[in-house]
């Protein structure tokens, strides 16, 4: 139906006849020529009409916005004065000779342009008319430019594309499952996988030693910005290769994918411990843009007795943490305040500073409601520490060591920001030696990543002191982003067993959940591993989008709904008795 996209016009298609098809973005009469800007998902392109084509200038007459056209014209370069150089196709124009209404449209719901001022609810419940934008079209293109350069190099690297199941069993964090009830199976359910992990470690005992899949999962969970109940994600697994031979052949994908969509060339990759990011900047996915720094004072505190500071300096779980602003004193005492209210939403009980307005005046150059409570020989000593300077301001967290470490992490990240500090361009780093376990607050463990992570240490060594464990697990930043995270996997039962008997999950229960992966690995299951990226995140990041919702077509709402299509709905009772399911709210109206 068309020879050419609209916006892949250029000055090399000058006197060619063509034929597009597209929809109207614009309709503009100038003295009996008529202009229809032409918009398909390649661009936009100039086609004029004047009157010696009397049918076809009177069927353009009458169009209007997004009505839907087949234009069939000769390809001119435009008159002096009327290039416009913004436009990809702007040094050119298309004579029109014929046109076709193909559809008419009504009034859009709003406004199809970068000027759009509409609330996301009546984005998504017009998502067709939103995907039309093209904003929106530049987004899903790269998306799918950046999952071709992904399929390309993996291909290439000697990984196999492989399927694995959407319906399957419901996973250890069972309570984040989407259940899906079996006809055939009254009373019991599948679940969509929140990860293809388990298979893709079958994958590997089955000897295809290099997976990848780009894959969708599922989970049922509070959402945020980055988060949604589906969501894809790039899933590599490959067998007989180290960590550092995992994280070398991922960080030249995403270096080669930066370099061949965006043409960027990402700077080095530091290696950065677990310990070291949590200490530095509270948080394991550090944005490295940002200089601020936190540093730990819980020695210098248990010299004070202002029991605030005092008892988490005390604490073997307590920290006691600053984070200077250089030039920060200019800060109003409501924006203090704003931020104090900011760091209560990660646990904070109250956010405590220091002024410094006059270091060479000693105490008296510095102003602060706390420094009574504190003597000068530690003040001076905090200040050293701190390297602190005039104009400068010091924010202080005082509490169990997560609680500072996130809140603290997370106003680093606001102060950075409101304060003009975010460095342009990229800041990748590869995060290493997690510890294997975190406190489940119940004098139990809790796997930090999953319970198929392989320890650093030996048996004897993570039974005795898992709480000091550390994994071999890794994951990739990017300015504050985790884009994908993974490990060496257990590959042997003993280990396994070990892994489960710390977390508490019995042999029985092991059995029952796991027994499949459980006999796996006794029949010569090879030393694996992989990594799995967020392509969501990854586009969003790529285009420059603030939520991964701009980067999917069809996404959900915050609440996990879809207002374009009403789901999730009601069901009749007829499908509720095939599924063998009764909904409590029909019970009590029964009874």
């Amino acid at each position: 139906m068309r020879s050419h996209y609209c916006g892949l016009l250029r000055s090399a298609d000058i006197d060619q006849t063509v034929t597009l098809c597209g929809w109207v973005d614009r309709r503009r009469d100038h003295g009996g020529v008529i202009f229809l800007d032409l918009r398909d998902r390649e661009g936009i392109v100039q086609v004029v009409f004047d009157p010696d084509t009397e049918e076809h200038f009177a069927t353009a007459d009458r169009v209007r916005s997004e009505y839907v056209l087949k234009v069939t014209g000769r390809v001119r370069a435009r008159g002096e004065g009327t290039v416009n150089p913004n436009m990809a196709t702007g040094d050119i124009e298309v004579l029109g000779k014929e046109v076709e209404v193909l559809n008419s449209a009504e009034t859009p719901p709003f406004q199809l342009d970068e000027h759009t001022a509409v609330g996301e609810e009546v984005r998504l419940r017009y998502r067709y008319m939103d995907l039309r934008r093209p904003e929106m079209q530049q987004r899903l293109l790269l998306r799918s430019r950046v999952t071709d350069a992904v399929r390309r190099f993996l291909h290439n690297e000697g990984f196999l594309d492989i399927e694995t199941p959407i319906l399957t069993r419901a996973t250890p964090e069972g309570a984040r499952d989407y259940l899906v009830p079996s006809r055939t199976h009254p009373g019991q359910f599948f679940a969509l996988p929140q990860s293809p992990q388990l298979f893709k470690q079958l994958l590997m005992v089955s000897g295809f030693d290099r997976y990848y899949q780009i894959a969708k999962c599922f989970r049922d969970e509070d959402l945020r910005a980055d988060r949604q109940p589906e969501f894809t994600q790039i899933d590599i697994e490959t067998a007989f290769l180290d960590e550092d031979a995992i994280m070398g052949i991922t960080e030249r994908m995403i270096r080669e994918l930066f370099q061949d969509v965006l043409d960027v060339e990402l700077p080095e990759f530091p290696h950065m411990s677990w310990a070291e990011a949590m200490e530095r900047f509270g948080s394991d996915k550090p944005d490295l843009r940002i200089p601020l720094e936190l540093v730990s004072i819980d020695d210098l505190m248990q010299r004070v007795d202002f029991k605030v500071f005092r008892g988490p300096a005390d604490d073997p779980r307590g920290r006691v943490a600053a984070l200077r602003v250089p030039g920060g004193s200019s800060i109003s005492r409501k924006e203090i305040d704003d931020y104090t209210k900011y760091v209560s939403n990660y646990g904070a009980r109250g956010l405590a500073w220091i002024k410094v307005n006059d270091l060479a005046a000693g105490v008296e150059g510095l102003q602060s409601p706390i420094l009574k409570f504190m003597p000068e020989d530690v003040v001076a000593e905090m200040m050293t520490r701190l390297e602190a300077a005039d104009g400068d301001i010091i924010f202080f967290g005082a509490d169990r060591a997560s609680v500072v470490n996130e809140s603290l992490g997370a106003l680093r990240l606001k102060v950075g920001t409101d304060q003009g500090m975010v460095a342009e361009g990229w800041a990748p780093l590869w995060v290493v030696d997690f510890p294997m376990f975190e406190d489940d607050g119940e004098g139990g463990w809790t796997p930090l990543h999953h319970p198929f992570t392989a320890p650093a240490c030996d048996l004897e060594t993570l039974s005795r002191t898992p709480g000091e464990a550390l994994s071999r697990a890794y994951d990739m930043v990017l300015n504050g982003t985790e884009l994908g995270g993974g490990s060496v996997r257990i590959h042997n039962l003993a280990t396994q067993e070990a892994v489960f008997d710390i977390l508490g999950i019995d042999r029985e229960e092991a059995r029952e959940k796991f027994g499949f992966l459980l006999d796996a690995l006794k029949y010569g299951a090879p030393p694996h591993g992989g990594l799995a990226f967020g392509l969501d995140r990854l586009v969003m990041l790529m285009s420059g989008a603030q939520s991964i919702r701009d980067v999917i077509a069809f996404p959900k709402t915050q609440t996990a709904a879809c207002v374009m299509t009403e789901a999730p709905g009601t069901v009749n009772a007829a499908q509720l008795r095939d599924l063998h399911i009764r909904l409590r709210e029909q019970e009590k109206k029964e009874a």
